[in-house]
């Protein structure tokens, strides 16, 4: 018998530096680990367009980012009976396909997963600032806010980016925060780091938002721009195809991307 699923994901955690982590998320969502392993998938989301691909080009193994059904810890009592759910459900089983979380462990690896991810598909690995922070800071060559965003849809796929301050006002010093990495983290960065702007993946509109049109009000010369929570982290899962077939050489590894989800009318 080949490679086991779950052989393939002790390979993976071995290379983590903390095992196991507290209360973490990152747990089979379904299927058999003891099955060999016939290829991998890896994605931002479990989609149901990205299940049916993973069958199509025969993985039985997807690794996602982020959860499969519904909620950060894929809790699944209150789905029951629900259509979508259901038919989400019977299509993993009856492919038997086994869908793993890799969110916690991805991102306490050193450095970050998803980050070295994003800093390759952007180029801005040497922009890093080397002092530890919250959110990694890049000191970039200056240019626009209204620039800035338009380089950041190009390169992360997105369908629209949003911008809050200026976006004629010039920019050079820019902090990263991937995901959804909550506004008072991200307050509390803002009011002790001097950044001109805070790229970030998404936000409650009522608080990172405020506070830096607040700033702007005051005379503080600040932006925010918001480039989608799946468009800021997909680069992370693509990277992941590379660190895998490092580890895996013999087998067939694959990024299936989620993509940006909205439509803008």
């Amino acid at each position: 018998m080949g490679r086991t699923i779950q052989e393939v994901i002790d390979t993976i955690l071995k290379a983590m530096p903390v095992v196991p982590l507290p209360n973490t998320v990152d747990t089979y969502k379904s299927g058999d680990p003891s099955c060999p392993v016939t290829g991998i998938v890896t994605t931002f989301l479990a989609s149901h367009a990205v299940i049916r691909r993973a069958i199509e080009i025969g993985a039985n193994l997807i690794i996602t980012h982020e959860p499969t059904f519904y909620s950060h810890s894929d809790e699944v009592n209150w789905l029951a009976g629900d259509p979508v759910y259901e038919a989400k459900r019977q299509l993993l089983e009856e492919h038997r396909i086994t869908v793993w979380r890799f969110h916690d462990y991805w991102h306490s690896h050193r450095p970050d997963g998803v980050l070295t991810g994003v800093n390759k598909r952007l180029g801005w690995e040497k922009y890093t600032e080397p002092e530890a922070r919250s959110f990694p800071v890049y000191n970039l060559p200056t240019t626009s806010v209204h620039d800035l965003a338009v380089y950041l849809k190009a390169k992360l796929g997105a369908q629209i980016v949003r911008v809050v301050g200026d976006a004629e006002m010039n920019c050079r010093r820019v902090a990263l925060a991937v995901g959804a990495s909550g506004g008072r983290r991200q307050i509390q960065f803002l009011g002790q780091e001097n950044v001109d702007a805070l790229v970030a993946g998404e936000v409650n509109e009522w608080e990172t938002v405020e506070y830096v049109r607040d700033a702007n009000a005051q005379g503080r010369k600040l932006a925010l721009i918001l480039v989608g929570h799946v468009n800021s982290e997909e680069p992370g899962m693509e990277y992941l195809v590379e660190w895998l077939r490092e580890r895996f050489p013999d087998l067939a590894i694959t990024h299936v991307p989620t993509g940006d989800p909205f439509q803008f009318v």
